[in-house]
């Protein structure tokens, strides 16, 4: 066969810079021909959190990129940005990368060593809205839990994202979601979390997005800095290292910042490493 009969695709774990932790994303660096069908199909194949799909850029942006989880396509995700943003930075000519997605351009600078090689990329999110969840009950009921340490609230910067706080970090890795009972919440991931101070963890649970449990949710780091700014545990302009993926086996670890006010919202920093750990192709079938 010859090479046009192939598309390549990289895996990196996202949020880490050990190698099979993290949060791994395929990135397929050249996707010209594939169809949204075709990449739904490909993203079910491979049965990853996320799958992300590299085209030349449509507007001022330098690359063009589509998200996808096992069951549905997002307009924007964290661990798969951040991810192909490492892959691309391999031969990306600038320390500045914009990122076109469904959710408009996404910029990231870029960290090198003195050699050229990736170090960390940061990124500037979404500015999320928000409101009060109206699934409360349903949801603490899915995650066999009484109440939550702050009010339960969603934040949408692409995905969903719904907030429940514990009390301690054995009480957040004692969770055992049901999630048949999460299945029937549209739309949404399930966020937990426990911690304080500067140093916070998090796990997340999303039948809706095809994922059980996550290992790193990219997008939802800014949101729960946003949350904790908003109940009083945290101030504008500090950064929180956030962990997750503890209890799967595969940690890793997010660095948020908030700028702004609250009548001013953003920028919105979340910064991480990635490291890469296969290569492979897909036969054009």
């Amino acid at each position: 066969m010859s090479a046009s009969e192939f598309y390549d695709y990289v895996v990196a774990d996202a949020f880490t810079d050990t190698p099979l932790c993290g949060n791994p994303v395929a990135v397929f660096t050249n996707a010209t021909g594939l169809t949204a069908s075709d990449m739904q199909r490909i993203a079910r194949e491979l049965n990853l959190s996320e799958s992300t799909f590299v085209f030349r850029p449509k507007g001022d942006g330098d690359y063009h990129v589509r998200i996808f989880t096992p069951v549905n396509e997002l307009p924007f995700a964290g661990h798969p940005t951040l991810g192909t943003a490492f892959v691309l930075g391999r031969t990306h000519p600038r320390q500045q990368l914009v990122m076109e997605t469904a959710m408009g351009n996404v910029p990231f600078a870029l960290e090198r060593d003195e050699n050229g090689q990736m170090i960390s990329a940061t990124m500037a999110q979404p500015v999320p809205t928000w409101s009060s969840y109206e699934f409360e009950d349903t949801l603490l009921r899915g995650l066999g839990l009484e109440a939550s340490t702050l009010p339960v609230e969603v934040y949408r910067n692409g995905p969903r994202h719904v907030f429940v706080g514990l009390p301690s970090l054995a009480a957040l890795s004692a969770v055992k979601p049901d999630q048949r009972i999460l299945a029937l919440l549209p739309d949404v991931a399930a966020n937990c979390f426990a911690g304080d101070g500067h140093q916070w963890r998090l796990r997340m649970f999303s039948p809706a997005y095809g994922v059980a449990e996550d290992a790193a949710t990219g997008s939802a780091a800014g949101p729960l800095a946003l949350h904790l700014i908003r109940h009083g545990l945290l101030d504008f302009g500090q950064s929180i290292d956030i962990e997750q993926g503890v209890e799967m086996g595969r940690r890793s670890v997010m660095r948020a910042k908030v700028g702004g006010t609250l009548g001013n919202l953003g920028p919105i920093h979340v910064s991480g490493s990635a490291v890469i750990v296969a290569k492979g192709q897909f036969v054009r079938w």
